[in-house]
C-alpha cells in the first residue's frame, strides 16, 4: 500500500509542478513580474508543493 502512494504521490506532484510551472511562465504572470517585480503566490505553491510530494513519494516507494 505504501507503494502505491508513493507512485500516487510521485505522479501528484509531477503534475502539481508542471501546472505551477505553467503558472509561472504565462503570459499574465510575466506582466505582473514585468511591472511589480511579484510571482504569483499558485506558481510557488505548485511548485513548491509538487517538488514536495515527488520527494515524499520516492521514500514511500523505496
Amino acid at each position: 500500500m505504501n507503494k502505491l502512494l508513493g507512485i500516487i504521490l510521485i505522479i501528484a506532484g509531477t503534475l502539481a509542478a508542471i501546472w505551477g510551472y505553467d503558472i509561472y511562465d504565462s503570459a499574465s504572470s510575466q506582466l505582473t513580474r514585468a511591472f511589480k517585480g511579484d510571482t504569483p503566490l499558485e506558481a510557488w505553491a505548485g511548485m513548491g508543493g509538487g517538488v514536495l510530494a515527488v520527494i515524499v513519494g520516492i521514500f514511500k516507494v523505496k
